[in-house]
């Protein structure tokens, strides 16, 4: 099977309406396709260990259930992801694992799909057996024999005797199940086991390497030891040189599938002599016939010894050592090409909000989304790449400026039963101008701008503001009395033309009073009209009347007017 399923697709969909990036990227990870996880995808599960507000126990409960999984890909890729994490991620999430009673239950697995879902599913046992036993070691001596500290002054050299004899057969189990992975360079064909030996071969590096100091501090304590601890400390050693040996056949696999030469470290075994001499000293601690042999000799054995088991080190934290300057040389080369990529950007005049850390999930080939954010609290520029200032209600565009002043006026408007309604205003104003609901200044819900100032402007008779009359006279800098102006002047110019208007209800009789909010203002009196035309009802009340004129501005003025 090449290439990601529907299944893969569908999960990963579902967990985009969930909303869990962190999921959906371990999907993403651990697909069907016949390859490792991509880098891009296990870059982002490492930087979210690393993140406090991820929950931990989470991504590791994800990448369990995709063990669950029946295809041996799924199962090997998210064994291989979590190794992955246990190795470069946060120590949070090797703590966590640690913490657990069961990690992988994987011990009966089995593919029964084909041929290769049965040789892989063995190494899927062992590989779940070897990340299970790391997990366990860890809990047990609370570090990763991987990552401390080596050297003279490392964490193995300087462990006291008692510490040591207990510590070094941890790490020997931890060895022995790596080992036990027992892959030959002709089963590594393809791209999912052959990460896994990558990484099993990372680990048995340092590992030995751990390893191999914990036996130096050993061999330098063994002659001032207690009997009992000579035992113990001559049966580690023994088992040692055995697995010396597994880790030198586990070394030339790594050479025959083309790991460079110059990344595989030397191995040089203590002299036998050294194991001649261990064995009599303890021989002579239980009271049995050894041979005669002088302090000098038994010295400079030792000495030979450690230092063959110190050149060992050394080579091993050579390749340590050069792998990491390839990990920064890396990540350096990374940073630089992220740096001239944000230069240009800001020599194009282009600004990139994305950031290194965003979830490769969202993008396509590897690549990060570079669009601008939109500025939700911007606002949009004028036609004419003027900006006027929004706050001076005395400075607004003509055509709202009538809009507001048929707002602020609070007229009466026609309503679906043929009468009229008061419409007053209650719109808060704010900084940015006058708020105009243009709904309930002319009583229905498909009026627009537009269409009022197309309105106001195509009858001078039906218009609100008299000829000659300048609307920078009306609105003067006091706005109470520049409403009353115009009140003023539109009840002695506009009155008459009200007539011509059929009425709308049985008496004809209106009286309106302007809304408290405009101000303390002079009383207007004024006789009120009547109307003797008859009432001309149409039969659907709903509709509007039979010949009668639509007219945006059939406003009836108020007599009298009352200013409170």
């Amino acid at each position: 099977m090449s290439g990601q399923s529907i299944t893969d697709r569908i999960t990963a969909a579902q967990h985009s309406v969930t909303g869990s990036a962190v999921s959906k990227t371990v999907c993403k990870a651990t697909t069907h396709e016949i390859m490792g996880p991509k880098k891009k995808h296990l870059d982002y599960l490492i930087h979210c260990t690393n993140e406090m507000n991820v929950n931990i126990p989470q991504l590791a409960d994800t990448l369990f259930e995709r063990t669950a999984n029946t295809s041996w890909v799924v199962v090997f890729k998210s064994l291989t992801a979590t190794h992955h994490l246990m190795v470069y991620g946060n120590e949070r999430f090797i703590q966590y694992l640690a913490s657990r009673n069961t990690l992988f239950n994987l011990s009966n697995f089995l593919d029964k799909s084909g041929l290769q879902g049965y040789d892989m599913s063995t190494f899927i046992r062992r590989y779940s057996r070897y990340l299970n036993e790391k997990a366990v070691s860890y809990r047990q001596v609370a570090f990763d024999f991987t990552k401390v500290k080596r050297g003279s002054d490392g964490v193995m050299r300087t462990m006291n005797t008692e510490k040591l004899l207990k510590t070094l057969p941890i790490i020997q189990n931890q060895m022995d199940a790596l080992l036990d992975f027992n892959v030959n360079a002709n089963e590594l064909t393809n791209g999912v086991i052959n990460t896994a030996f990558m990484l099993l071969f990372k680990d048995a590096i340092r590992l030995f390497a751990a390893y191999n100091e914990g036996i130096i501090n050993l061999l330098e304590k063994y002659f001032d030891m207690k009997k009992t601890q000579c035992k113990e400390g001559l049966d580690i050693y023994k088992k040692f040189l055995t697995r010396m040996t597994r880790i030198s056949d586990f070394l030339k696999v790594a050479a025959q599938v083309g790991i460079d030469r110059g990344d595989i470290p030397d191995l040089s075994q203590a002299p036998s002599s050294l194991l001649d001499a261990l064995e009599q000293h303890l021989a002579s601690l239980e009271g049995k016939k050894v041979k005669d042999s002088t302090a000098a000799s038994r010295a400079s054995t030792l000495s030979n010894a450690v230092s063959s088991l110190a050149n060992t080190g050394i080579s091993f934290t050579k390749v340590d050592e050069r792998e990491k300057q390839a990990a920064l040389e890396e990540e350096q080369a990374r940073l630089k090409a992220l740096k001239e990529q944000r230069l240009k950007e800001l020599q194009n005049g282009h600004s990139s909000y994305a950031t290194t850390v965003a979830s490769p999930v969202s993008t396509d080939g590897g690549t990060v989304n570079t669009a601008p954010a939109i500025d939700l609290f911007s606002t949009p520029s004028s036609t004419n790449g003027t900006s006027k200032a929004a706050s001076d209600l005395l400075d607004l565009q003509p055509a709202f400026q009538q809009q507001a002043l048929l707002l602020s006026t609070g007229l009466p408007t026609a309503n679906t039963w043929g009468g009229f309604s008061a419409s007053s205003t209650t719109q808060p104003q704010t900084a940015r101008g006058l708020n105009v609901n243009f709904d309930s200044v002319f009583g229905k819900n498909s009026a627009s701008a537009n269409n009022v100032d197309s309105a106001v402007a195509s009858s001078p008779s039906q218009g609100l503001i008299p000829n000659g009359q300048q609307l920078g006279k009306l609105v003067s800098d006091d706005l109470d009395s520049s409403l009353a102006n115009l009140v003023g002047s539109m009840y002695h110019q506009r009155a008459p033309s009200v007539m011509a208007f059929p009425a709308t209800t049985p008496t004809g009789m209106m009286a309106y009073g302007m809304p408290p909010q405009m101000g303390s203002m002079a009383m207007i009196n004024q006789p009120t009209m009547m109307y003797s035309q008859p009432v001309m009802r149409p039969a659907n009340p709903f509709g509007p009347a039979p010949g009668a004129q639509v007219q945006v501005l059939s406003i009836l003025l108020p007599s009298p007017v009352a200013f409170i």
